[in-house]
């Protein structure tokens, strides 16, 4: 697995550890501030984080990437070595060469500058690129990884759903209810009517839920119909007001946006009580639509969430919309209200 990480994360990370450096000096070493801030300093700083560094970016896109990738951990163990000798090559090469060509001045003492001393000592200061390396390296592969199963999971529901549709054939479900529907038109018009209703509510599930976007007036077609069997199911005991305010004809929204509110109202509310009437109100403005749904909670019932349905829904939205939608859920008492606000598309 080749891991895609943009260059800037890497940069912006060093640039972090740079100015920690300066922070360490004055907070914790307590160094004067005209010797942290002096050129001198900066420059043999400036060295020593760029070998890190470039270290770093070794071991991350090469060694990591050649042996930790493959599980070769003996292998990447081997590495090390090779690595902090890199380290101790490119400090060398930038403080004692060419800082001391730019101040004059040496960062180790003549003594401590012989090969022997000086790979040892930075084999030490050369540690925590080579880890901060590895660490980075995993971090990205689980993220990698996380995605990829994540991806997986979501293909693997698409397959589920669409094997358990092609359980049953439309052509056959809905020639069989057309049947229904032309034996019931002449003996009883409402049971024809709600066929009807019920052929259009499952063609809009079989034939439109699977798109990224769907006409708003389908869906609120839907949303209707699915309302008119519910208040079937209830007979006169369904105490539920629904309105719909402003006109649409071409607009475009996230398809099944809407129905997922209107089926936890119908899943969690009181619906049968004159006193305590659920609410469900779909308005369309000039460039977007709002839907709002208030209902009183079953006893017993943990509105703290609307589970892994809305949880999936966020997730849509977000990346269908970005940060051009509102979203909120709020329980008060033993009350529960719900606000959506996305833009339309034209």
């Amino acid at each position: 697995m080749k891991l895609k990480i943009p260059f800037y994360y890497h940069v912006l990370l060093f640039l972090g550890l740079f100015v920690t450096f300066y922070l360490w000096d004055i907070g914790v070493s307590n160094r004067k501030l005209e010797s942290v801030f002096s050129t001198m300093y900066f420059f043999f700083n400036t060295g020593f984080i760029l070998s890190i560094f470039i270290v770093y970016l070794l071991n991350f896109y090469l060694f990591c990437d050649w042996f930790l990738n493959k599980k070769k951990i003996l292998l990447y163990f081997l590495s090390v070595p090779v690595s902090l000798f890199i380290f101790a090559g490119v400090r060398y090469f930038l403080q004692e060469v060419v800082v001391f060509e730019i101040t004059g001045i040496h960062n180790y003492g003549e003594e401590t500058r012989k090969i022997g001393y000086y790979i040892r000592d930075n084999f030490f200061f050369g540690l925590p690129a080579i880890i901060l390396s590895a660490l980075s390296y995993l971090f990205w592969q689980f993220q990698n990884t996380h995605k990829e199963n994540q991806e997986l999971l979501l293909e693997n529901k698409k397959a589920q759903l669409q094997m358990l549709k092609s359980q049953v054939s439309p052509h056959f479900l809905f020639n069989t209810l057309n049947s229904f529907y032309s034996q019931l038109i002449l003996k009883d018009d409402k049971m024809a009517s709600d066929i009807l209703v019920l052929s259009d509510l499952l063609r809009y599930v079989i034939t439109e839920t699977e798109k990224d976007e769907v006409l708003l007036s389908k869906e609120i077609q839907f949303v209707q119909n699915y309302i008119h069997l519910q208040q079937k199911r209830f007979e006169d005991q369904l105490y539920l007001d629904f309105e719909i305010e402003g006109s649409y004809a071409t607009e475009k929204i996230l398809s099944s946006a809407l129905i997922h509110f209107i089926e936890n109202v119908f899943k969690h509310a009181k619906l049968n009580n004159p006193d305590e009437k659920a609410l469900i109100s779909i308005k369309i403005k000039a460039d977007f639509l709002e839907l709002s749904t208030f209902n009183y909670n079953v006893g017993g019932e943990n509105y703290s969430s609307t589970g892994i349905g809305f949880e999936n829904l966020t997730k849509r939205l977000e990346y269908a919309y970005k940060d051009q939608f509102i979203l909120e859920k709020t329980t008060e008492n033993n009350t529960f209200k719900t606000y959506l606000k996305i833009p339309l598309k034209k």
